[in-house]
């Protein structure tokens, strides 16, 4: 589990650390400072609040936060929208995920939470797109849980993969052909990272996000450093650029879709201009035949 105690002071002590007190019009006082950005006691001024209390909150030691005191301190620490939503989720009392079944485990300890699938009205609308445009469905912890013919050949080869493997943060940070296949990876990297954030904010006690996060943290040193960051930024739509081993550059836009029933999961499709080179290409990529690649 991603503790919210320490996942709340990490991301507390990360957002003062990024803002610059000239910029907020605090002095540096008589002493030189020995840290980066706000002090805790700045925070509590900025936001109204005692520093004792502050402090309590950043430490995870203060229960039941209300909605005013998270609206302040949001305020003093410059939030996004993105970040104020993380803040409250993990600042919220500790609940079950919504599938969880009921009591304990076999063995006294968390639930198990069973994988997440896919409705068949959903893999029916993904593989009436067709041959122009790719789609998958994304669930919990980045898990790809479907796709049609052609979103499985965009990047890396699902339907091959063993169903725990098929996940996107594990497959940008671990597998060295991500490296290859993005024109960017670090830009890719970092909507991972602000992505996987996001989620376990929504579900931290999610065993699935618990386990990709502590393999990456395990095993990938870039992975580490941007987590570090307490990033938290959901890359929803946009334009990526892929380096298809097979067809060449591909220039895709992509949205992101909630399911209204599956709010839990996203329909994410991809989609290029008409009449573009990247068009010609998707349909070049739909006649070969078996998936050589995943999205």
């Amino acid at each position: 589990m991603l503790h919210a105690e320490i996942e709340i002071g990490s991301f507390l002590k990360a957002r003062r650390a990024a803002l610059d007190p000239a910029a907020l019009g605090l002095p540096d006082g008589v002493n030189r400072r020995r840290v980066r950005g706000l002090r805790r006691e700045e925070v509590a001024q900025l936001a109204g609040i005692s520093v004792d209390y502050y402090t309590r909150i950043e430490q995870g030691r203060a229960p039941a936060i209300s909605d005013s005191v998270l609206d302040a301190i949001a305020r003093a620490l410059r939030l996004s929208d993105g970040e104020v939503t993380y803040l409250r989720n993990i600042a919220a009392p500790r609940r079950r995920p919504a599938d969880c079944v009921a009591g304990p485990g076999p063995d006294g300890g968390p639930c198990a939470v069973p994988r997440q699938t896919v409705r068949p009205e959903v893999q029916r609308l993904l593989d009436a797109m067709g041959d122009t445009v790719p789609a998958v469905v994304l669930g919990r912890g980045l898990d790809f849980l479907a796709w049609n013919a052609l979103g499985g050949r965009i990047a890396f080869d699902l339907p091959a993969l063993a169903p725990d493997r098929r996940n996107a943060a594990l497959l940008v940070f671990l597998d060295p052909a991500a490296r290859a296949l993005h024109a960017d990876w670090e830009a890719k990297a970092m909507e991972v990272v602000g992505n996987l954030r996001a989620d376990s904010g929504r579900h931290p006690e999610d065993p699935r996000i618990c386990d990709v996060v502590n393999e990456l943290l395990a095993h990938s040193r870039d992975f580490r450093r941007l987590w570090e960051t307490q990033s938290v930024h959901e890359c929803l739509r946009g334009t990526k650029t892929l380096l298809h081993p097979h067809v060449g550059e591909l220039v895709l836009t992509f949205e992101s879709f909630r399911l209204s029933t599956d709010p839990d999961q996203a329909l994410v499709t991809y989609t290029a201009a008409r009449g573009s080179t990247t068009e010609g290409r998707l349909r070049e990529l739909a006649a070969l035949g078996e998936p050589v690649l995943t999205a």
